[in-house]
């Protein structure tokens, strides 16, 4: 018998006789969709609203949300983030957003709205769309992909269906290499009141296509974002995917990215969390052909008092499928980090190869971190491993180093970088290389 994944279902949620929650009303009530948009939009949104007033927010009872506490997020009154009608470009290089090679192909959206302002997508070839649902020219199938892959009807990717006030399309055509890497910016202003905005975005990637994607999370204030990015891979597809989520250290971030995988398909996750009070990432995968490939790479810098939880699910459902998922944290202060890994192999899934590890350097005594890496196998003949390793700076590595001259602080920084530097160097572009670097100096200097 085959491993039933555990995406969440309503018919489970509805089991537990789950009523109407009045703060995801509170949000979704606040919000209104556009009278312009397609019927289809309008019927999925609709469906999404119904089930969103039948559901609760998730806490600590919840096996999936044991560790993380999300009840200073729903103590907060948020109200609709406004729209800004002028957001100066100079605040992309203050934010450090703006990267020299993607200056002709970056999609900047603003409290969840499109700028055409700041985007430019005019470095990107033909049988590329790069911008926003609004703007698509006809003779896209959205509707085929849009709100429908796996899992799509847990709760906080439910409420941004029901509510995103814009979607970000990438689509890539038929055997196109795009060289330029495509940037994606979602930046959040706030002003007096805590607020929410919704960033959703949809990528696909037609038969053979083949190009590298940065998405960016930044903002200032307090303020909650709930993100949700799906993304489907079709045969022979490949995409090299950069997510860093540098939010403000007072917000809240609630992320889910959906990938869908076809036969001899390619998707490298490389991921950087480091901004946000709370913060929490479900990375969600289903091979869906033979002789796929699913890489995932992460790296959590948690410090002061942030907690950052990462869920994945990586589901191999056909044989002949491979994964490799290394994610690292670096915890100090009272920071508090989860990771939890799920990998699945059901009976179907013959002849494949998953490897999984978790490693955690913790920078003071009261760092915290909780960490479950899993596998659930029923295939007899896979080759399969996980694991899980807490450490500290050891007193001996920097009295070496200080004994080759170098100062204490130094010495903590070298030993910092050289355990990042697994992570950071798996992504391609030197400045985005060089800019996380500095932010993980700048978070660990105290």
């Amino acid at each position: 018998m085959a491993v039933q994944i555990p995406f969440a279902t309503i018919e489970k949620l509805e089991e537990k006789g789950i009523v109407e929650d009045n703060w995801l009303m509170g949000l979704l009530q606040q919000t209104t969709s556009s009278e312009d948009e397609p019927s289809w939009l309008k019927n999925i949104r609709r469906t999404a609203f119904n089930w969103v007033s039948r559901l609760q927010v998730s806490t600590k009872k919840d096996e999936e949300w044991r560790f993380t506490d999300l009840s200073a997020l729903v103590e907060k009154n948020f109200v609709t983030a406004k729209p800004v009608e002028t957001f100066p470009g100079t605040s992309l290089q203050h934010h450090g957003t703006s990267l020299r090679e993607t200056e002709n192909s970056r999609l900047v959206f603003v409290n969840g709205k499109y700028s055409a302002e700041l985007s430019d997508v005019s470095g990107l070839p033909e049988g590329v769309y790069v911008g926003n649902l609004n703007t698509l020219p006809e003779g896209y199938p959205v509707q085929t992909y849009f709100a429908q892959q796996h899992n799509s009807q847990a709760v906080f990717t439910t409420l941004n269906t029901a509510s995103c006030e814009d979607v970000a399309v990438i689509w890539v055509g038929k055997n196109i290499i795009v060289e330029t890497p495509i940037q994606l910016v979602f930046i959040t202003q706030t002003e007096e009141k805590a607020s929410f905005s919704q960033p959703r975005t949809l990528v696909v990637a037609e038969t053979g296509a083949n190009f590298s994607l940065i998405e960016e999370y930044i903002g200032t204030g307090g303020y909650f974002t709930n993100a949700v990015a799906e993304i489907w891979l079709k045969e022979n597809a490949a995409i090299k995917h950069t997510r860093l989520q540098q939010e403000s250290d007072s917000s809240f971030h609630i992320a889910t990215t959906a990938v869908n995988q076809a036969r001899d398909s390619r998707y490298t996750l490389s991921e950087f969390n480091f901004g946000g009070k709370l913060s929490r990432h479900n990375p969600e995968i289903l091979q869906q052909g033979e002789q796929t490939e699913t890489n995932l790479n992460g790296l959590t810098v948690a410090t002061g008092e942030q907690t950052s939880d990462t869920h994945s699910i990586v589901a191999l459902t056909k044989p002949h499928g491979t994964t490799d998922q290394l994610h690292k944290c670096i915890i100090s202060d009272r920071a508090h980090s989860i990771f939890n890994g799920k990998v699945f192999v059901p009976k179907e899934a013959q002849l494949t190869n998953a490897a999984q590890l978790n490693r955690n350097l913790l920078l003071s005594p009261k760092a915290r971190v909780d960490t479950k890496p899993e596998l659930q196998i029923t295939a007899d003949n896979v080759k399969c491993s996980h694991g899980a390793t807490v450490s500290q700076l050891e007193a001996d590595q920097i009295f070496y180093l200080r004994s080759r001259g170098l100062t204490e602080e130094d010495s903590r920084h070298l030993l910092i970088d050289a355990f990042a530097a697994e992570i950071i160097d798996r992504i391609s572009l030197k400045s985005l290389q060089e800019r996380i670097s500095q932010i993980i100096k700048q978070k660990t200097d105290n």
